[in-house]
């Protein structure tokens, strides 16, 4: 892993837009595994403004979801569809015939997943994954104790996803319980992996994420395994790092590395 800490959300967005804008300037046909929530807003302005002001075109992306309600419908204001269009799609030019989100609807969901990692290998894979993290540890809807080998599928939440997903939805609606979600397994076959988080409430899910064991318990800590990720954080969230201090140099000795031999080193393809 490599571990980038900022000192704020605002440049850490700024920072993985860079990563984004560099991968699709080096491959316009990109594929790209996106998510949802509040952590990768910033980013997806950050590549709104792009788009507007310096002419960062999507014409040719294709992108992944990683996940989706089950039972709500696409056009339900807290379906993910919904959030990627409102905080994406609808104001960039992609084509909306690219973007995929598993269907929370299918008249047979488990067949979805199937379905969906047949979507996914015949785009020949995904170049950049975009990952959030729960504050339990989860990727995707992958819940605690979640298969290290698993593919996508409907995954049933835990009381914590549901207590923290809860103020999206008013008091007397429906609240889906299950969801459609990639698999860890789909997430590591990502040729780069790209996760971001901020502030002090992520700061556990961080710590054992990149310093606890492997475990299922925290299913983010699979990404030990992935030859290509990176972590960006800004200060609250890297508070419980034992080793923080070491990541930051580690940090300048790689910029430098970079500058220096391999500039355009980042790109997965």
């Amino acid at each position: 892993m490599e571990v980038l800490i900022f000192p704020d959300a605002l440049s850490l967005a700024r920072k993985s837009a860079d990563l984004v804008e560099s991968q699709i300037k080096a491959f316009p046909d990109s594929v790209i595994g996106l998510a949802t929530g509040s952590t990768p807003l910033g980013l997806y302005e950050e590549l709104i403004m792009r788009h507007a002001e310096h002419d960062l075109s999507f014409a040719q992306v294709k992108t992944f979801n990683l996940d989706e309600y089950v039972g709500i419908p696409s056009n339900h204001p807290q379906s993910y569809r919904t959030f990627m269009d409102k905080n994406l799609f609808n104001r960039i030019d992609i084509d909306q015939s690219n973007t995929q989100v598993p269907d929370g609807m299918a008249e047979n969901p488990l067949a979805t997943g199937p379905a969906y990692e047949k979507m996914i290998e015949d785009s020949g894979g995904i170049d950049l994954q975009i990952l959030g993290v729960g504050t339990d540890g989860h990727i995707g809807f992958n819940e605690p104790t979640s298969s290290l080998g698993s593919i996508t599928r409907v995954k049933t939440l835990t009381q914590q996803t549901i207590e923290d997903n809860s103020r999206f939805f008013s008091p007397n609606e429906f609240q889906p319980k299950l969801a459609i979600t990639m698999g860890i397994k789909t997430i590591l076959d990502a040729r780069r992996i790209l996760l971001l988080a901020h502030g002090e409430n992520k700061s556990n899910a961080i710590r054992d994420m990149i310093e606890g064991p492997l475990a299922a318990f925290c299913p983010a800590s699979a990404l030990q395994l992935h030859q290509r990720t990176t972590i960006l954080v800004d200060e609250a969230a890297a508070s419980k790092l034992s080793l923080k201090g070491y990541y930051k140099f580690v940090g300048e000795m790689q910029d430098e590395l970079v500058r220096k031999h391999r500039p355009s080193d980042w790109i997965s393809r």
